[in-house]
């Protein structure tokens, strides 16, 4: 029984390292809703779960791989407990204890990543397999560097579009924060082994060095660096003569290559290197949207400095401590981009400083404890460079894993065992019958079900629902099927119902069916709104859907909620414009606009909205005193100015923001087309066949769009 138990764990954790290579959507595995991320998280959380059920029953029935005392493993316990208090008390529970398929984080992950620790921390120490783990570790490594020197040379393609690599993974900054902690890795392993191990050990850290350099993250170059100068400072400080001498050596050469790189970062070489150029040009300025988040951050930990907004809670600082300069950013921001004041929002105080001590306690563990001098130093250094590159990331499945990976080690170094547990009879005569492996089993078997099985349903059936159907009645099925699923997710199931609801009502369905999917779509948005109710961003959702569907009044409502929610979110005051001018309230329009402007007028396409918002009120010259402020001219390429002329039958008006579109857009045909409309309405007609006429030229595949406008404009 013993031997099947410890078979039913190790399999799970030697399977856990190769999980990196796992996407959803590619051959021989279902596609899934945000695929390099769920599909992963899943795998991880069912391997887990099989691994604490046998762990649990082994522990039972063998008092050796009951769990052990070390500070690592009380602090890593008290961070847990912690983390459920503040999930159990935060501003969105569900949220927080669940997280959502974009993320795949929460409370959930974290008690698995605590399970991971306790079995691999106890089970490999016992078994004396660490060694065996770590080169599996590195052994999926090695797949993910050939996947991802395959993206170098050009044979696959780098998903994210760009020329960083983010091999199967799906993120660069993911992939350097995972070789961050293989590099450390596979040197520590090195120089524990001999002969063609050792070099190809090494071969594969320099490979490692190379990917990382090729993410061009410049948090984990620069945490690299630094890694690097620290454990060549430590190896030095912990060596004999000679292996002194040569790390001393070593240590000399890296800091000569950092001064160096200093000393020539404004040539060319530097400055044309795409990697090389990118470390260059870091600078404050740079880090400004980055500052202004931390400072966000900041304010939130202090509005409630103890229990913090509970995991999945930065969304809500975000929106009621919004800056109006980060305006031209991504406008909902759901991480401090920075691991520290990410926990620091999570579980306040407290949780900041229980997992700056579990990280310290693994220093002084690796130290105090039974560790290798290579352990020691290089464990250290992938500590260190991990705490770095945190500074302006946050963390993701696969540097929790190698994290937790990590603190076990450190435990198992210093672990000694429990009195009271080693007390605890060990029953015998135990077997596959046995009333207490029967419900172990069961149990065990229940937990992956409920924990994993409906949500990896919606994941899959989200996909399917959002893939255009030829009987759209198709889509709108999947999507309640998905629903009905009751996973987790069910925020993004219903933001996706919503989006998919708005384009089904601007298409040429069946009246029938606009209303249908718009009343579903309306109704499950409510119902999350009921779980969420101080989420800005589901109520914008929710305006934008009831603008959508010619609804307001409802609009009007949702958008003040929003503002209610977040007072200083410039977006939100323009899309409250445009729903008060779609309504016919142009003076409500005119006003959320300048307040728009007054927030950030720093922005000059604000000064647009503003003048369009003035003209409509009936006060164009003064709205074009902003445009000549902000842009020095009154032709600017702006919708919104252009439908402000139009609305007030300014025709002549148009053109010249029409002329600076087709400059700005490189001619397009649906720039062309307007203009020729516009020089049509003010009896130019001449103007207007030459602009259809230099459409179709650059246009081809317009010809027959380009005829039917000129025999609209009665133009021969």
């Amino acid at each position: 029984m013993k031997t099947a138990l410890r078979w039913a764990i190790y399999i799970p954790l030697f399977a856990i390292p190769f999980l990196s290579l796992i996407v959803f959507g590619s051959p021989l595995l279902p596609t899934f809703y945000f695929p390099f991320i769920t599909g992963k998280g899943f795998l991880f959380r069912i391997l887990v779960e099989v691994a604490v059920t046998a762990y649990v029953l082994l522990a039972v029935l063998d008092k050796k791989y009951r769990p052990q005392f070390s500070w690592t493993f009380v602090l890593y316990s008290a961070f847990a407990v912690w983390m459920l208090i503040a999930d159990l008390l935060a501003e969105n529970p569900h949220k927080a204890l669940w997280s959502n398929f974009e993320r795949m984080d929460g409370f959930v992950t974290l008690i698995h990543l605590y399970g991971f620790f306790l079995v691999a921390g106890t089970v490999l120490t016992v078994d004396k397999l660490w060694r065996k783990w770590w080169l599996t570790f590195l052994s999926a490594v090695s797949l993910v560097l050939f996947y991802a020197l395959l993206q170098v040379g050009g044979g696959l393609a780098i998903h994210q579009g760009s020329t960083r690599v983010d091999a199967t993974l799906g993120n660069a900054a993911y992939l350097a924060a995972y070789l961050l902690f293989a590099i450390a890795v596979s040197l520590w392993q090195a120089l524990e082994s001999k002969g063609a191990m050792r070099y190809t050990l090494f071969a594969l850290t320099a490979v490692e060095v190379f990917i990382l350099f090729a993410t061009a993250t410049r948090g984990a170059i620069l945490g690299l660096v630094g890694a690097a100068i620290l454990g060549a400072g430590l190896w030095v400080l912990e060596s004999k003569q000679k292996a002194r001498k040569s790390a001393g050596i070593v240590l000399g050469v890296l800091l000569v290559l950092v001064a160096g790189f200093f000393a020539l970062k404004d040539t060319s070489f530097i400055k044309n290197d795409p990697v090389l150029g990118r470390i260059a040009s870091i600078s404050l300025n740079d880090g400004s949207t980055r500052f202004a988040i931390w400072d966000i951050a900041w304010q939130g930990f202090l509005e409630r400095p103890v229990f913090g907004w509970g995991q999945e809670g930065f969304n809500y600082v975000f929106n009621s401590h919004y800056n109006p300069a980060l305006y031209a950013q991504e406008q909902w921001f759901d991480r401090a981009h920075d691991v520290f004041l990410d926990w620091l929002i999570a579980g306040g105080l407290p949780a900041l400083l229980l997992f700056l001590a579990l990280l310290g306690s693994a220093v002084f563990t690796l130290y105090r404890g039974g560790a290798s001098k290579a352990e020691r130093v290089m464990l250290t250094s992938a500590l260190a460079a991990y705490a770095f590159q945190s500074i302006f990331v946050f963390d993701n499945l696969f540097t929790y894993i190698p994290l937790a990976a990590l603190l076990a080690c450190a435990h198992a170094a210093a672990a000694r065992p429990i009195k009271k547990l080693e007390a605890l009879p060990e029953p015998k005569g135990v077997n596959a019958t046995t009333p207490i492996v029967v419900v172990g089993a069961i149990a065990g078997l229940l937990i992956v079900w409920f924990v994993n099985v409906p949500a990896m349903a919606t994941a899959g059936t989200l996909i399917k629902a959002l893939t255009p159907q030829q009987d759209l009645s198709k889509n709108l099925a999947l999507f309640k099927e998905a629903v009905g699923n009751n996973s987790f997710a069910t925020q993004e199931v219903r933001e996706q119902i919503l989006s998919f609801a708005t384009a089904v009502v601007q298409s040429n369905a069946s009246n029938e069916l606009k209303n249908e999917f718009a009343v579903y779509g309306i109704d499950q948005m409510n119902q999350e709104l009921q779980r969420a109710p101080k989420d800005a961003r589901l109520h914008m959702q929710q305006a934008i859907a009831y603008r959508s569907f010619g609804a307001i009044p409802n609009a009007a409502n949702e958008f003040e909620t929003a503002l209610s929610l977040s007072p200083n979110k410039v977006s939100l005051f323009i899309e409250y414009g445009v729903t008060a001018w779609t309504g016919g309230n142009t003076a409500v329009a005119d006003q959320a606009f300048t307040k728009a402007y007054s927030l950030a007028p720093q922005f000059p396409q604000l000064a647009a909205y503003v003048a369009a918002g003035r003209i409509v009120t009936g006060k164009t010259q003064e709205g074009e005193k902003f445009l000549l402020d902000a842009y020095g001219t009154t032709a600017v390429n702006s919708d919104i100015l252009i439908a402000s002329y139009y609305e007030t039958k300014q025709y002549a008006k148009m053109i010249g923001p029409l002329e600076q579109k087709i400059k700005e857009d490189g001619g397009s045909a649906v720039a062309r087309f307007s203009l020729a409309q516009v020089y049509a309405l003010n009896g130019r007609y001449a103007e207007a066949k030459a602009q259809v006429e230099m459409a179709i030229k650059d246009h081809p595949e317009a010809a027959a769009q380009g005829a039917g406008l000129l025999q609209q404009l009665g133009i021969k």
